[in-house]
């Protein structure tokens, strides 16, 4: 990451958390490299790990991105459009090897997050590396999502499973 955009990242984070610098975050994080779509909504602080990945992350249009957020993003992090993440949730690329050898300990490897359109992450959660979350899916507050989430269901709990089938067609307020 070149001077200049760890500037525009500080800066970003350091605005406080009012809507009036909702779009002020958002034109920050945009020339820091995070390729960011319109109409976004970042309501507080974000975490990149490591820093300069900050390129590795890509939102779509019409994303609420809550308060500090993790972004361990040695790999790509795709968010899709009209998604809802709840703060302190934590989107990790990087993982080890089961076994270690004695001269190199445990090797690291990466792999992509993908989350799809219209998606709802809670709270909390924890995305691993190598996991799809599929169009209209919930992720439950504290869930640690180590395996893909087929579209329009609810997953939860450490790891998490599957809770329920949503009907996408019919609009409910539970």
């Amino acid at each position: 990451m070149l001077l200049k955009e760890l500037i525009f990242f500080i800066m970003a984070n350091h605005l406080p958390r009012l809507p009036f610098f909702e779009k002020k975050r958002y034109f920050l994080l945009r020339l820091a490299g995070m390729n960011i779509k319109e109409k976004c909504k970042i309501s507080g602080r974000l975490t990149v790990r490591p820093i300069g990945a900050i390129q590795n992350i890509s939102v779509g249009n019409g994303v609420f991105l809550n308060t500090e957020i993790r972004f361990g993003c040695k790999d790509q992090i795709l968010i899709g459009s009209n998604v809802m993440i709840g703060p302190r949730v934590s989107f990790e690329t990087v993982n080890h090897d089961l076994l270690s050898t004695d001269n190199q300990g445990r090797k690291a490897f990466t792999k992509p997050i993908v989350v799809e359109d219209n998606v709802w992450i809670a709270c909390g959660a924890i995305i691993l590396p190598g996991v799809t979350i599929r169009k209209g899916a919930i992720v439950a507050a504290g869930a640690v999502v180590n395996k893909d989430v087929e579209a329009y269901t609810i997953v939860g709990g450490v790891p998490a499973k599957f809770i329920k089938s949503i009907q996408h067609d019919v609009v409910s307020n539970y």
